[in-house]
C-alpha cells in the first residue's frame, strides 16, 4: 500500500484529495490517503462566520462561475442546489470625496470603445485624449514578460491608468501593476494589441464576450463558502484528515518521506503534496539548494473588515455594490464592498452589511497593522461615515488579518517556479509543490491545481 499526504487543508490541499479520492476508487488503488492541517477547521482562507443576522467570510466571498473546474467539482458534490450567484450592480471609484460610476462598458476600468472612454468622470479631456493615442500607436517592444503596468501606461496614458485603471486591477491582483507581468494578469491584452493594433478595439471586438460574462458570474453558497469545504471533507469519510496537527519538518528516508509534527506521531509517505503557502513550504523543506527560488516569489498582506448595521440595506445609493478608492487622501480603506447589496443571503434581515479591505500596499498600512481591534473598528466606521454619510454603531464586527499571505506574482515568478519544479524533481522526488503561491490565486485556478497534481500522481503509481 502506498501513502500519499497532502499537507495544507485549504481549497488546493481539499481538491487534490477529492481528485485522489475519485481516481482511487475509479481504478481500485489501495491507497492510504492523509490530509494534514494545522487549523481545527478545513478551508484556509475560506471561512464562514455566522451570526443571528449576517453571514461574513473571513476570505473569498465567492468563486469565478465560469472557471473550467468550478462548475465539475460542484456537481461531484451534489452542491447545485446550495449555490446562489451575486447581484448585479453600479460598480464606483470613490475619488475627491465622491463615488464616481466606472463605466459599465469597461473591463477592469479599461474602455471597451470611445464612447465608454468619454463616459468616465474621473478623466480630464488631456487624459482622455492621451488614451486615444492607443488606436494610433504601435506595439514594437511588448511581451508578456512585460510590466503590465508599464504596457498600460504607453499605449493608454498615465492618468487613465492610475486615477480608473490601476485601483481596479491592483484589487483583483493584490499588488503593483509595475511589477507584475502581463502574462500574469490580463495576457489577452496583448494579443488584442497586436491583432487589432489597439487594445481598446481588441476590447470592443471581443465586447459580447465580457457582456456574456459579466452578469451572474460569481457563486457562492446559501449558509456560506465554508459549505464546499464541510462537503468535501463529508466526502473524504475513507481517508485519515489530521485538524490542528503543525508540521514541521520532511526529511527523506530510504524510499520514504518522514513527516514529523510538533503534537502528532511522525507519519511516512511515498508522495507528499505541500499545499500551504510558500514560505511555510520552505522550512518544511529546509534546503538552502531551494532558498533563493523560493525568495522571488512575494506575498503581502491585508486586513478586512466587516461591520454590519441595523439598516435597512436601500439606504445605500440605488444599484450599487460598492467602491474601489482611486486618488483620495479622505478614507484609508482601498475598497469597499456592499456584501447586503451583493449577495442577499448574507443578511436575513435585509439589513446593511458592509467590508471594508486596507492592503498593504497602502501608505496608512503599518499604522494600521498595529491598531488594536478596538481603533481598527473605529477606523473603519470613519471611513464609511466620510464614504457613505453613515453614522450608526454596527450590530456585528468580524475583522481578518492575512499577514503575507496574498500572493504577488512579480515579473520573476514564473522563472522562479520553473527552476523550484526543476530542483524539487532532482533534490525531493515525489513531493509536489502546489497551490496558489506558484499556479493562480483563484479558487478555480486552485481547484484545478489540485485536480492536475492528484492526476499526475494517479499516473505515476498506474
Amino acid at each position: 500500500m502506498k501513502t500519499i499526504a497532502v499537507i495544507g487543508g485549504g481549497i488546493t490541499g481539499l481538491s487534490t484529495m477529492h481528485y485522489l479520492s475519485k481516481q482511487k476508487k475509479k481504478h481500485n488503488l489501495d491507497l492510504n490517503l492523509i490530509l494534514i492541517e494545522k487549523n481545527e477547521f478545513l478551508g484556509g482562507k475560506i471561512h464562514s462566520v455566522s451570526t443571528d443576522e449576517f453571514i461574513m467570510e473571513t476570505g473569498a466571498d465567492s468563486i469565478v462561475a465560469r472557471h473550467e473546474s468550478v462548475m465539475p467539482l460542484i456537481e461531484d458534490l451534489q452542491l447545485q442546489e446550495q449555490v446562489v450567484y451575486n447581484s448585479t450592480g453600479v460598480s464606483y471609484l470613490f475619488s475627491q470625496n465622491e463615488l464616481h460610476a466606472i463605466p459599465a462598458d469597461s473591463i477592469f476600468g479599461i474602455p471597451t470603445s470611445v464612447e465608454s472612454l468619454y463616459k468616465s468622470t474621473l478623466v480630464s479631456e488631456k487624459g482622455k485624449q492621451e488614451a486615444l493615442k492607443d488606436l494610433e500607436k504601435e506595439n514594437k517592444q511588448f511581451t508578456k514578460e512585460d510590466s503590465i503596468g508599464a504596457f498600460l501606461e504607453f499605449f493608454l496614458g498615465k492618468e487613465l491608468v492610475e486615477k480608473q485603471i490601476a485601483p481596479v486591477l491592483s484589487g483583483v491582483y493584490s499588488g503593483n501593476l509595475n511589477k507584475l507581468s502581463i502574462a500574469s494578469t490580463l495576457p489577452y491584452l496583448l494579443d488584442y494589441k497586436n491583432k487589432y493594433g489597439s487594445i481598446i478595439k481588441g476590447l470592443e471586438k471581443n465586447k459580447e464576450t465580457f457582456n456574456a460574462q459579466s452578469a451572474k458570474k460569481f457563486i457562492s453558497f446559501k449558509n456560506g463558502m465554508s459549505t464546499l469545504m464541510d462537503r468535501m471533507e463529508e466526502e473524504l469519510s475513507e481517508s485519515l484528515i489530521l485538524k490542528g496537527v503543525t508540521t514541521t519538518n520532511i526529511k527523506k528516508e530510504d524510499q520514504q518521506y518522514q513527516i514529523t509534527f510538533s503534537n502528532h506521531q511522525p507519519i511516512y509517505a511515498d508522495n507528499v503534496v505541500i499545499t500551504t503557502p510558500h514560505h511555510v513550504a520552505q522550512r518544511l523543506l529546509d534546503d538552502k539548494r531551494l532558498h533563493a527560488d523560493f525568495a522571488q516569489l512575494l506575498n503581502s498582506s491585508l486586513k478586512s473588515i466587516y461591520l454590519g448595521f441595523d439598516i435597512a440595506d436601500e439606504e445605500l445609493p440605488a444599484d450599487g455594490t460598492g467602491f474601489i478608492v482611486s486618488n483620495s487622501d479622505s478614507v484609508l480603506c482601498d475598497a469597499c464592498t456592499w456584501t447586503s447589496r451583493k449577495w442577499e443571503h448574507t443578511s436575513k434581515k435585509r439589513n446593511l452589511l458592509v467590508r471594508l479591505f486596507y492592503k498593504s500596499s497602502n501608505p496608512s498600512y503599518s499604522a494600521l497593522k498595529q491598531m488594536s481591534k478596538d481603533d481598527f473598528i473605529q477606523t473603519a466606521l470613519t471611513d464609511v461615515q466620510k464614504s457613505l454619510g453613515l453614522q450608526a454603531q454596527p450590530t456585528a464586527v468580524e475583522v481578518t488579518f492575512w499577514d503575507e499571505l496574498m500572493p504577488n506574482y512579480t515579473l520573476s515568478h514564473s522563472e522562479a517556479v520553473r527552476s523550484l519544479n526543476e530542483k524539487m524533481t532532482s533534490f525531493f522526488p515525489n513531493v509536489t509543490l502546489a497551490g496558489c503561491s506558484y499556479f493562480g490565486v483563484g479558487i478555480g485556478a486552485c481547484i484545478k491545481n489540485g485536480q492536475d497534481t492528484a492526476e499526475q500522481l494517479i499516473n505515476s503509481i498506474l
